[in-house]
């Protein structure tokens, strides 16, 4: 999911401008003021001047092919959608790109779909997890690191974006931010019960912000959650204005460098399903604005967890906010910053990701 537009002249040319305003609803002050430029206003209008533009789509819940028969029930707002297995990703990103042919979309819904998508009982594949452990630079242990129930479960957010009436195009939307709360440890003997909503559609001064939440549970008891939030890009009154290069806080001191290579975007698909081309495919990441393909976040934001690794709690909740993206291949560098920050920033000391944990 990826932003549209011409490439730069160079690759790596991303300038400020393109920073994007993630959700830093968590971060301290003193972690905003050392690695994130702010708003001219001098705040964060992606957490500022929004209000909640949520409703009701039921026709939404339509079309849902796959739900049992009788898996359906209506908890709170939301009516729930049950499913025996896990969808296939591939098959609903083939679905998105089809959705994304002019005359081939389909109707959007003005609103959120008021429904709740749910799968229980899924286990973990220990070969899959050491997999990803190795790809994100996690230890080899039983315990789940706390983004791997995300590549779990999301093919089950997928299936809820992709649905009719979902107000986006997948293949149109910016993964701009991640907040993840572990309740307890996870072990990889546990089998965990997925559900999956959207909520809080909201302005943005780029267009239109909406959270997918994800939500893993043990025997009836929350054991993780999982919040994304998506940046859709829409014409607004102020589009197309650049912002000034100036202000823009000097990078904190890096405590590790790493070279990321293009097989992590190729590897990184592998492993969590994600196989978006402008993670993988140099005409892919060209068709949406991209010189090279660039790295998935949620790698960014794993790899960024594998270096903290030694310092987390069993319980804990860890937010990033998305920035420039990580072309491959490149250097980035790592940054450990007072009070459970930290940050990854690229050669020239913008920054890539941004994110708190505590």
């Amino acid at each position: 999911m990826a932003r549209r537009g011409q490439p730069s002249e160079d690759p790596d040319d991303l300038s400020v401008h393109e920073l994007i305003d993630g959700p830093t609803e968590i971060l301290s002050p003193e972690t905003l003021d050392a690695i994130r430029r702010p708003e001219p206003s001098g705040h964060d209008l992606s957490v500022e001047q929004t209000h909640d533009l949520s409703g009701s789509a039921v026709e939404a819940t339509q079309d849902l092919s796959g739900a049992r028969p009788g898996g359906r029930t209506t908890t709170g707002t939301r009516e729930r959608v049950e499913l025996p297995r896990m969808p296939a990703a591939g098959a609903l990103y083939r679905r998105a790109l089809l959705g994304a042919l002019p005359g081939l979309g389909g109707r959007r819904g003005a609103d959120l779909p008021a429904v709740e998508m749910a799968v229980g009982g899924v286990t973990v594949d220990r070969t899959h997890l050491a997999d990803y452990d190795r790809v994100c630079g996690f230890r080899l242990t039983d315990r789940l690191p706390a983004t791997f129930p995300h590549v779990m479960g999301f093919p089950l957010a997928l299936r809820l974006m992709t649905a009719p009436g979902f107000p986006f195009s997948l293949t149109g939307l910016v993964h701009v931010g991640n907040r993840i709360t572990v309740h307890r440890p996870i072990t990889a003997d546990e089998a965990l019960d997925f559900t999956a909503y959207a909520q809080d559609l909201r302005p943005h001064d780029r267009g239109r912000q909406v959270d997918v939440v994800l939500a893993g549970s043990v025997d009836g008891e929350e054991v993780w959650r999982d919040v994304s939030t998506y940046l859709s890009r829409e014409r607004t009154a102020g589009d197309g204005e650049r912002r000034e290069r100036s202000g823009r806080p000097e990078a904190p001191a890096g405590t590790a460098r790493w070279r990321v290579e293009p097989r992590v975007g190729t590897e990184y698909a592998r492993v969590s399903g994600d196989h978006n081309p402008i993670h993988t495919s140099v005409l892919g990441a060209r068709l949406f604005g991209f010189r090279r393909p660039i790295a998935h976040g949620m790698w960014s934001k794993a790899r960024c967890l594998a270096a903290l690794e030694n310092r987390l709690p069993d319980a804990y909740t860890v937010e990033v906010a998305f920035k420039l993206p990580v072309s491959l291949p490149s250097t980035v560098s790592f940054a450990l910053l007072p009070d459970g920050g930290f940050a990854l920033h690229d050669s020239r000391g913008r920054p890539h990701l941004v994110g708190l944990a505590r």
